[in-house]
């Protein structure tokens, strides 16, 4: 068994050099199985320290009954029967084995989840500066997809599969696309390219792209029609009337390529006040920038609604509490999705996967109709 859990923990090292290294399809096969594990383990490890915690509460009990009553014989020398060595192995056995069916049922049932369909999620969102000619418009996001070493080509067509069928006016993906070098993967991405809405494809960078060349996979995406917004600004018209949809490059970008860098100020420049902004951003966090720079409503992705309970605490922490859905800073609006894929282990527990389906309400019209 010491064996065989030295080999399962080798495995997520050895399956990263290989992805590293361009040997993709052995790097894909030792994934599985490496990920799987790595979601047991910690799942496991979660399940002990939730057994110990309880351990030791009765153990607290047990010490403060004795204190204020414990029988006592004629000289005040206790009563009680020592610990039985036998039944205290018994015991930890069965809650060490309780722990490891319970984390494996969680990781069957976090793979089911995480492996099949997605939910489509509708956001309603009033913008007070849309006109009432866009109201009803909608924008279908997609982030967080994770192409890599066990999301493969054929997960990709069918989250296209069902974009498609949503028929949105726009489609907008958030980052953090792939996981990989693009020489590899870029087969796996290919059906990104059959996204079809009358308004375009766009999307923006998210700090995966940059561990896996973000200039590369910049390029991929450019070839299938995805036009890529690098802290820039489009216009979009529809019957007349438009908003502004507005990119950015990822929170750490800069810390990675050169060239790269969030930077809102340059993308918003020379703007129409009166003209409602919708921003893309990977990371929930920048919409901190966003608030000062009167932002109607920012889309984000990046973690992935938490993806493993209990993790997400972690997670929340680091994003300054904005784990997925609806907040609001100042005036402006910020939806967090939980993507469509994963990353790592291919288990959802307590995050189920989703396609967002936004759709865009005026506020003129929204009176109207009250």
């Amino acid at each position: 068994v010491t064996v065989a859990l030295i080999v399962l923990e080798l495995q997520v090292p050895v399956v990263m050099w290989l992805s590293r290294a361009g040997a993709t399809a052995a790097a894909s096969a030792l994934a599985w199985p490496a990920f799987l594990w790595l979601a047991l383990f910690g799942l496991t490890f979660v399940a002990l320290v939730a057994i110990d915690v309880a351990r030791l509460g009765a153990h607290v009990v047990r010490l403060a009954r004795r204190r204020l009553g414990r029988p006592r014989g004629a000289y005040g020398e206790a009563t009680e029967a020592p610990p039985d060595p036998a039944r205290r192995e018994l015991l930890a056995r069965i809650g060490g084995g309780a722990a490891v069916a319970a984390a494996a049922g969680s990781v069957a049932l976090g793979t089911r989840a995480a492996l099949g369909d997605h939910e489509v999620v509708d956001v309603p969102v009033t913008l007070r500066r849309l006109p009432p000619a866009l109201d009803g418009f909608t924008i279908v996001q997609l982030t967080d997809l994770h192409v890599g070493l066990t999301v493969g080509r054929a997960f990709v067509e069918d989250v296209v599969a069902r974009v498609n069928a949503l028929a949105p006016d726009l489609i907008v993906l958030t980052g953090d696309l792939v996981d990989g070098p693009a020489e590899a993967l870029a087969p796996r991405m290919a059906p990104l390219g059959e996204l079809r809405a009358p308004h375009g494809v766009y999307s923006v960078t998210g700090n995966h792209e940059y561990y896996s060349g973000a200039d590369a996979w910049i390029e991929v995406q450019r070839g299938l029609g995805i036009r890529v917004l690098r802290n820039e600004r489009v216009q979009i018209v529809k019957d007349g009337a438009s908003f502004d949809l507005a990119g950015i490059d990822d929170h750490t970008a800069a810390d990675h390529a050169a060239g790269h860098g969030a930077d809102l100020p340059a993308a918003l420049a020379g703007r129409d006040p009166a003209r409602a902004v919708v921003l893309l951003a990977h990371q929930p966090r920048q919409v901190r920038v966003a608030a000062r720079h009167d932002v109607d409503l920012q889309l984000s992705g990046h973690t992935h609604g938490g993806q493993i309970w209990p993790w997400h605490h972690i997670v929340n922490l680091q994003q300054g509490g904005l784990l997925a859905g609806r907040y609001r800073r100042g005036d402006t609006q910020l939806y967090v999705s939980r993507g469509v894929g994963y990353w790592g282990p291919p288990v959802r527990l307590g995050a189920p996967s989703e396609i967002t389906r936004v759709i865009l309400r005026s506020g003129d019209a929204a009176g109207a109709r009250g």
